[in-house]
């Protein structure tokens, strides 16, 4: 029999289907993959008892004919999503061993169609990072190495573990969260594929807030149709959610291997920034060709507003980190450190708990929004913002189906490699993909081939609003066209 963790999502669905193998069996040959990778720390919790039981019903289920959608598939968390009687800590001191009562909503849906839960996935604390090395729990390991290196690369961040969880087999798709890029970027740098959807198409509750305006959830998966799968599940309205949008989720996985022909794909001049590598240059012009070829057609448009996007975005996400980090004040839950009143209280808690990336974002998050900088910084901030979303407008008023572009400016690089001395060092990692977060709209990451040190680079398709079949099967055609890319095993 092949390697079970081997199989696409969709492969392992027909196998269980064809009750070729059992989702016990699935279940345990992953939870074995844990155990043998536990140095690539992707995992900050493993729930092998749960899992079993998980896919012991989904067996009974798949048996008496009652198949969901993900029956029996085993799947890892982020641990920023609250997960019912299993801990959640967001990767931070200062959740401390918090405890769920309740289920995020988009956990909820996935179990409903019969997944099974692995356990929980490393990220960046509050998913403030672009490396997965501010996590409380130590940074993650990228399965990929740079050929002839023993050089440990992070795999992107904030949803590392995730990523690389995916990359090196560990479990067959995982959920994730992108604010800034931290579904997209992750999944360039460790050859999966990652999309952020529409703001609003997935619900937030039960997420762990960082920047509520812009947080969106989303899966990270192995190939375009499993991604497919899996935010079929993930999305669809939640009246307890009032961001998101009562529209009624499509078949995605209907829109892989969809013809393309006529579409019009927007390259921004824009984003062929001074310095970038030549390897994502030409890789850009490669999928640009690949699209081409099956029928879709290159047009020029200009973001003229691009160049402000990422000073904007580190002005919006920490005033809003700011607002909604203030409830960790060691009264309610978490972490709670001794002191004489409530004001030492609130002071020793959140000095202990936060690490020093949240600490620096709640501290320029506070400063924007004080009263002499409001207007100079945040109110300007989001004026950019609206600019920002008109320029992707404005492209899609001309027919632009989706625009093309990198999705990271480099390939993944060595742990501690970058930001020690200059924080905007690892900022500079979302040039391309904050953009999508300001505006709202969807963005898909698929792996596009590799630089000259064999690792993997991936290009970003970004869509009209509640377009994600669009990406989907663009996607597709660049998933075919540049072939899957598995890591060397070294752990």
């Amino acid at each position: 029999m092949t390697d079970l963790t081997s199989l696409t999502l969709a492969e392992a669905r027909k196998g269980l289907a064809d009750k070729t193998f059992t989702s016990l069996e699935l279940t345990d040959a992953h939870l074995s993959a844990i155990e043998k990778a536990r140095v690539l720390n992707a995992f900050v919790l493993e729930t092998p008892d749960q899992a079993r039981n998980m896919a012991r019903e989904a067996d009974a289920n798949i048996a008496r004919g009652e198949v969901g959608p993900l029956a029996g598939i085993p799947l890892g968390i982020k641990d920023l999503f609250a997960t019912k009687g299993v801990r959640t800590t967001a990767c931070s001191k200062i959740l401390g061993n918090f405890v769920p009562t309740y289920e995020s909503t988009v956990t909820s849906q996935l179990w409903r169609d019969g997944a099974v839960m692995l356990g929980k996935l490393n990220n960046d604390e509050f998913a403030m990072g672009s490396a997965n090395e501010t996590s409380c729990f130590g940074p993650v390991g990228n399965p990929w190495r740079r050929e002839g290196s023993n050089t440990t690369l992070v795999p992107g961040g904030s949803s590392g573990g995730s990523a690389s969880a995916v990359a090196a087999l560990l479990c067959m798709g995982a959920t994730a969260t992108d604010t800034g890029g931290s579904i997209r970027q992750p999944a360039a740098f460790t050859a999966t594929v990652g999309i952020k959807p529409t703001y609003g198409r997935c619900s937030r509750w039960g997420i762990v807030a960082f920047a509520s305006s812009l947080d969106q959830a989303g899966p990270i998966a192995r190939s375009v149709r499993d991604a497919a799968m899996l935010l079929r599940s993930m999305a669809g309205h939640d009246p307890k959610d009032t961001t998101s949008v009562d529209i009624a989720v499509p078949d995605y996985e209907a829109a892989i291997g969809k013809s393309v022909k006529g579409m019009k794909i927007g390259i921004p001049r824009e984003y062929r920034l001074d310095g970038m590598p030549a390897e994502i240059e030409k890789l850009w012009e490669a999928g640009a060709q690949w699209l081409k070829a099956a029928g879709a057609e290159l047009v020029e448009v200009s973001l003229p507003h691009t160049k402000y996007a990422l000073p904007a975005y580190y002005i919006v996400a920490p005033a809003e980190a700011s607002s909604n980090l203030a409830r960790y004040d060691g009264v309610r839950y978490g972490l709670r450190e001794p002191a004489k009143n409530i004001t030492e209280l609130y002071e020793n808690t959140r000095a202990s708990g936060f690490g020093a990336e949240v600490r620096r974002r709640v501290m320029i998050g506070t400063y924007v929004l004080s009263a002499g900088y409001y207007d100079a910084y945040y109110l300007r901030a989001q004026k950019v913002r609206t600019l920002i979303k008109k320029d992707f407008e404005d492209c899609f008023a001309k027919g632009v189906n989706a625009i093309l572009t990198p999705a990271t400016p480099s390939a993944a690089f060595g742990i501690g490699e970058k930001g020690g001395a200059d924080p905007v060092e690892m900022y500079l990692n979302d040039i391309f993909t904050v953009t999508v977060n300001m505006a709202g709209l969807p963005g898909i990451a698929v792996p596009s081939g590799k630089d000259s040190q064999g690792l993997p680079l991936g290009l970003q398709l970004i869509g009209r609003p509640f377009e994600e079949e669009t990406l989907f099967s663009l996607g597709e055609v660049i998933e075919q066209a540049a072939g899957r890319f598995t890591p060397a095993r070294w752990w």
